[in-house]
């Protein structure tokens, strides 16, 4: 992912998060094994509400944070956005992510990260107005678990966490930097 070497390896990371950095820092590892990368958090503005309730709103959200880190560091050769994001199906409520991965010649990849369905419990309390990690914490009795593991952490007791849940979407929003000889 680094091919151009003129540019410094530094990945601006879209947000101030400790489990979203954490996230980033895994799948960079991972697509880059053995580079020494300097990540660089920012707090970038979504630019939508603090708790999107669509996957559009979402990806917009992941989209400007890419943009509004560039601004704000403007020599990197990665910006990456995340943004967690909430959908009705149904009655129920569905809780997902996108990841966003710009490059600084202008390539961009996009992923969602997988899906799974909020208790009623949680749900009835985002339904009243309160974001998700909010109405998670009131369920499991915890503090700011959007910053650690996650609603995905506490509902699955910690077998699968936040940054375990947006590592794979930003393996796959790496797509367009692994496949240059196709176009996205």
């Amino acid at each position: 992912m680094f091919a151009d070497t003129s540019l410094p390896p530094i990945v601006v990371i879209a947000t101030k998060n400790p489990g979203k950095i954490k996230a980033v820092e895994e799948a960079f590892k991972q697509l880059c094994p053995g580079k020494d990368l300097t990540f660089l958090p920012c707090a970038a503005p979504s630019g939508v509400s603090d708790q999107p309730m669509t996957s559009e709103e979402t990806l917009q959200g992941a989209v400007n944070r890419v943009k509004n880190a560039k601004e704000m560091i403007p020599e990197a050769a990665y910006w990456v956005g995340i943004e967690g994001g909430l959908e009705p199906e149904g009655d129920l409520l569905t809780s997902f992510g996108w990841g966003v991965i710009l490059s600084a010649s202008g390539v961009i990849g996009k992923a969602k990260s997988a899906t799974f369905y909020l208790p009623k419990e949680i749900a009835d309390l985002v339904k009243e107005g309160k974001e998700l990690g909010v109405a998670s914490d009131i369920v499991f009795t915890q503090t700011n678990c959007k910053h650690s593991n996650g609603a995905v952490g506490l509902l699955t007791q910690d077998n699968l966490t936040r940054p375990n849940l947006i590592v794979p979407s930003l393996l796959l929003a790496a797509i367009p930097f692994l496949n240059t000889n196709f176009t996205f």
